[in-house]
This record gives C-alpha cells, sequence and structure tokens, in this order.
C-alpha cells in the first residue's frame, strides 16, 4: 500500500497519526489567517489565544494549547480575571513564564479599556450599590482578598478605572496609607472610596477592617482628601447582601459627601 505523501493526512487511514500542526490546517481554519480574512470578533476564544501564545509545544499545537489554557481556568471569564501569578501557578506544560505575562499583559490591557469609554462621561460614585457596579467585574472569582481606591474628582465623578493598592492572602489584604494616598495623590483626586472583596463571600467586616479604616481617615485628613466610604464587596445570598458599607452601617466616621 502506498503511503501518502510527506505532510498530508488522509482521512480513515490505517496508521496513527500526530497532531495536525497549524500548517497542516486548511487556510481559513488557521487562526491568524481566519483573522485576516473574517475579522477579529468572528474567532473563537481558542483562536485569539492561539494568536497570542503564537506557538503551543511537542504533540499539541498552539490551538490545542490554547485550549488547555481555557479548560485549566473553566474558560474566558475566569481566566480574564487571572493575575500573572495565578496563571504562572496553574503550571500548564507548555505555558512557560514568559507566556504567562503575554497572557496577563493583554488581559489587563482589556480590563483598562472596558474601564475606559471616552465617549462617555465618567460615572458618578454616590452611593454603595454604585461603588458594587464598577467592582463587580474585578472581585468576582477572586481567591485573594484585595483592596481598592476608587478615586474621585470633585464631583464625585470617578478618575479612572479602580486603583488596586495591595493583594494579600485568602482572608488579608496588608494596606499603608501610602499606598493608597500616593495613587490618590498623582491622579489629583478630591475624594477616595475605599473597597475590598471577602472572598469567603461574607461581607462583614474584621477588627482589623475597622482598624484599617480609622487609620487610613486619620491620614487623608492630614493630606486634605476626602475619604467618603469603605465598602466590602462579598456574594449575595438569600440571608444576607452581596456588599456593606461602613459608613450606611455607622461602623465608622467618614468625611461628609
Amino acid at each position: 500500500m502506498a503511503q501518502p505523501p510527506s505532510g498530508c493526512r488522509e482521512e480513515g487511514a490505517a496508521y496513527p497519526t500526530a497532531p495536525l500542526t497549524v500548517r497542516e490546517m486548511l487556510p481559513g481554519l488557521r487562526p491568524r489567517e481566519a483573522l485576516a480574512q473574517r475579522g477579529a470578533a468572528q474567532l473563537s476564544d481558542d483562536d485569539l489565544l492561539a494568536i497570542l501564545l503564537r506557538s503551543g509545544r511537542r504533540g499539541r499545537n498552539v490551538v490545542e494549547l490554547a485550549r488547555d489554557v481555557l479548560q485549566a481556568f473553566d474558560g474566558l471569564g475566569p481566566l480574564s480575571r487571572a493575575s500573572f501569578e495565578e496563571i504562572k501557578a496553574r503550571r500548564i506544560l507548555g505555558l512557560g513564564r514568559v507566556k504567562a505575562m503575554e497572557i496577563a499583559a493583554a488581559l489587563e490591557l482589556g480590563r483598562r479599556a472596558a474601564a475606559q469609554n471616552p465617549t462617555e462621561e465618567a460615572p458618578f460614585v454616590r452611593d454603595p450599590e454604585s461603588v458594587v457596579r464598577q467592582l463587580r467585574p474585578l472581585a468576582a472569582n477572586l481567591r485573594q482578598e484585595v483592596f481598592w481606591a476608587l478615586l474621585l474628582d470633585t464631583k464625585n465623578r470617578l478618575i479612572g478605572r479602580p486603583q488596586e493598592v495591595s493583594r494579600g492572602l485568602l482572608d488579608s489584604s496588608p494596606v499603608h496609607p501610602r499606598e493608597v494616598f500616593s495613587t490618590a495623590i498623582s491622579h489629583a483626586a478630591a475624594a477616595v472610596i475605599l473597597a475590598h472583596n471577602h472572598p469567603s463571600g461574607d461581607p462583614t467586616p474584621s477588627v482589623e477592617d475597622l482598624r484599617v479604616t480609622r487609620q487610613l481617615v486619620e491620614a487623608s485628613r492630614i493630606l486634605g482628601i476626602r475619604v467618603l466610604d469603605h465598602v466590602i464587596v462579598g456574594r449575595e445570598t438569600d440571608q444576607r447582601p452581596g456588599h456593606l458599607s461602613l459608613r450606611e452601617k455607622g461602623l465608622a466616621t467618614f468625611d461628609g459627601v
């Protein structure tokens, strides 16, 4: 029986076949060619990620490697919220440090672009619900406690996107006034709303949450930057709301709105 020419694959062949390389795919199925022909919006998540990864590994072409990455995170949504450290920690075969960095950088660009729409005015942030609207996309599925500062102008409009101040362990995120207010000063913010998530889902403040809030409010008054609230983001259940405002609960003293 004649052997097929090198580089060709015959359907139903009796001999074992290795996975197709990208070059062996039909031109319309190759991610880069598909993007050039149909546009990025028409490509699957696998193909878009494959273009970013550029190359696969032995025995797995780049599209298959992209699928491995997405499967490791249960889809694009959880991957889009992952940090560089979280991507690297999955130890996906074929995904080294550099590729993990490139994915993290691309995702961060996407998050920043989504948070900044130059055709619309910056949103007003006047109540805990408006704070939560800004933070839900950032806080969803986080396994660490993250502390943010929402920077506001004199009319309580949001300046840029919520600024990540620190990222900690499962149930704590060390925060220092210098980290919060250096960001506020560099953006010429008139006021700040503090916020952090509780990975457990329960937004009830801890003793440490209250202590840190008092410390930050005292520091803000020295600098002349108002702290309007501290909002804790959790997960809503039938028994409890999905967030808590220290201001609304009277658990700390804040400056006027």
